[in-house]
Protein backbone atom coordinates (compact mmCIF):
# COMPACT_ATOMS: atom_id res chain seq x y z
CA UNK A 1 0.00 0.00 0.00
CA UNK A 2 1.07 3.37 -0.83
CA UNK A 3 1.06 6.66 0.92
CA UNK A 4 1.12 9.12 -2.31
CA UNK A 5 -0.08 7.11 -5.00
CA UNK A 6 0.31 10.34 -7.22
CA UNK A 7 3.92 10.28 -5.93
CA UNK A 8 4.14 7.10 -6.69
CA UNK A 9 2.47 8.17 -10.44
CA UNK A 10 5.03 10.79 -11.37
CA UNK A 11 8.15 9.01 -10.11
CA UNK A 12 6.90 5.78 -12.35
CA UNK A 13 6.60 8.67 -15.40
CA UNK A 14 10.12 10.19 -14.26
CA UNK A 15 12.00 6.87 -14.28
CA UNK A 16 10.18 5.55 -17.80
CA UNK A 17 11.48 8.80 -19.75
CA UNK A 18 14.98 8.95 -17.90
CA UNK A 19 15.72 5.05 -19.62
CA UNK A 20 13.46 5.58 -23.02
CA UNK A 21 11.05 3.88 -22.56
CA UNK A 22 8.16 3.79 -24.93
CA UNK A 23 5.14 3.73 -22.19
CA UNK A 24 4.38 3.11 -18.63
CA UNK A 25 1.97 1.04 -16.44
CA UNK A 26 0.83 2.60 -13.52
CA UNK A 27 -2.66 1.45 -11.05
CA UNK A 28 -5.24 3.30 -12.16
CA UNK A 29 -7.86 5.54 -10.45
CA UNK A 30 -10.07 8.66 -11.63
CA UNK A 31 -7.17 10.98 -10.37
CA UNK A 32 -4.34 9.78 -11.85
CA UNK A 33 -6.75 9.64 -15.53
CA UNK A 34 -7.43 13.40 -14.65
CA UNK A 35 -3.68 13.89 -14.62
CA UNK A 36 -2.94 11.57 -17.76
CA UNK A 37 -5.67 13.89 -19.48
CA UNK A 38 -4.12 17.30 -18.84
CA UNK A 39 -0.66 15.99 -19.67
CA UNK A 40 -2.41 14.74 -23.11
CA UNK A 41 -3.65 17.50 -23.47
CA UNK A 42 -0.89 20.12 -23.02
CA UNK A 43 1.50 17.65 -25.01
CA UNK A 44 3.71 15.93 -22.72
CA UNK A 45 2.64 12.78 -23.67
CA UNK A 46 1.47 10.85 -26.50
CA UNK A 47 -1.84 9.00 -25.09
CA UNK A 48 -2.86 7.14 -22.47
CA UNK A 49 -5.69 3.91 -22.23
CA UNK A 50 -7.36 2.62 -19.46
CA UNK A 51 -6.96 -1.46 -19.16
CA UNK A 52 -9.70 -3.22 -17.09
CA UNK A 53 -9.01 -5.88 -14.83
CA UNK A 54 -10.48 -7.91 -12.84
CA UNK A 55 -8.59 -5.53 -9.56
CA UNK A 56 -8.94 -1.82 -10.29
CA UNK A 57 -7.26 -1.73 -13.65
CA UNK A 58 -3.91 -0.55 -15.27
CA UNK A 59 -2.82 3.19 -16.40
CA UNK A 60 -0.91 2.62 -19.52
CA UNK A 61 1.02 5.95 -20.72
CA UNK A 62 2.46 5.87 -24.13
CA UNK A 63 5.88 8.44 -23.65
CA UNK A 64 5.92 11.32 -26.13
CA UNK A 65 10.00 12.34 -27.04
CA UNK A 66 11.21 15.02 -29.42
CA UNK A 67 11.57 14.73 -32.99
CA UNK A 68 15.88 13.90 -32.27
CA UNK A 69 14.94 11.77 -29.39
CA UNK A 70 14.87 14.80 -27.04
CA UNK A 71 12.92 14.14 -23.82
CA UNK A 72 9.07 16.52 -23.70
CA UNK A 73 8.99 16.23 -19.93
CA UNK A 74 12.13 17.65 -18.15
CA UNK A 75 10.62 17.89 -14.85
CA UNK A 76 7.69 16.43 -12.57
CA UNK A 77 7.42 17.68 -9.39
CA UNK A 78 4.93 16.98 -6.77
CA UNK A 79 3.53 20.00 -4.82
CA UNK A 80 1.30 18.96 -2.45
CA UNK A 81 2.02 15.64 -0.57
CA UNK A 82 -1.03 13.74 2.02
CA UNK A 83 1.23 15.58 5.52
CA UNK A 84 0.90 18.91 3.51
CA UNK A 85 -1.69 19.68 1.21
CA UNK A 86 -1.02 23.17 -0.84
CA UNK A 87 -4.54 24.27 -1.84
CA UNK A 88 -4.43 27.76 -3.83
CA UNK A 89 -6.54 30.61 -5.08
CA UNK A 90 -7.11 31.87 -8.74
CA UNK A 91 -5.14 34.24 -7.74
CA UNK A 92 -2.26 32.59 -5.97
CA UNK A 93 -1.73 29.92 -8.90
CA UNK A 94 1.79 29.64 -9.80
CA UNK A 95 2.85 30.43 -13.62
CA UNK A 96 5.55 27.79 -14.61
CA UNK A 97 8.76 29.04 -16.65
CA UNK A 98 6.34 32.36 -17.34
CA UNK A 99 3.45 30.01 -18.94
CA UNK A 100 6.40 27.44 -20.91
CA UNK A 101 5.26 24.87 -17.98
CA UNK A 102 2.41 23.90 -16.61
CA UNK A 103 0.71 23.26 -13.05
CA UNK A 104 -1.61 20.89 -12.76
CA UNK A 105 -4.38 21.35 -9.94
CA UNK A 106 -7.07 19.42 -8.42
CA UNK A 107 -10.61 21.29 -8.38
CA UNK A 108 -14.10 21.36 -7.96
CA UNK A 109 -14.36 21.19 -11.35
CA UNK A 110 -12.15 17.89 -11.65
CA UNK A 111 -8.53 18.08 -12.32
CA UNK A 112 -7.49 21.05 -14.56
CA UNK A 113 -4.42 22.59 -15.90
CA UNK A 114 -3.15 25.97 -14.66
CA UNK A 115 -4.55 27.50 -17.40
CA UNK A 116 -7.98 25.88 -17.50
CA UNK A 117 -8.27 27.39 -13.85
CA UNK A 118 -8.06 30.37 -14.68
CA UNK A 119 -10.55 30.31 -17.43
CA UNK A 120 -12.73 29.07 -14.76
CA UNK A 121 -12.12 31.15 -12.26
CA UNK A 122 -11.49 28.23 -9.67
CA UNK A 123 -8.25 27.24 -7.53
CA UNK A 124 -8.00 23.70 -5.72
CA UNK A 125 -5.65 21.91 -4.75
CA UNK A 126 -1.38 22.03 -6.41
CA UNK A 127 -0.91 18.93 -7.13
CA UNK A 128 2.05 19.10 -9.27
CA UNK A 129 4.00 20.74 -11.98
CA UNK A 130 5.59 19.74 -15.18
CA UNK A 131 8.09 20.91 -17.76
Amino acid sequence: MWSDPIADMLTRIRNAARVRRSAVSIPSSKLKVGIALVLKDEGYINDFDVIEDNKQGQLRINLKYGARGEDVIHKIQRCSSPGRREYRGVDEIPRVLDGLGVAILSTSSGVLSDRGCREKKVGGELLCTVY
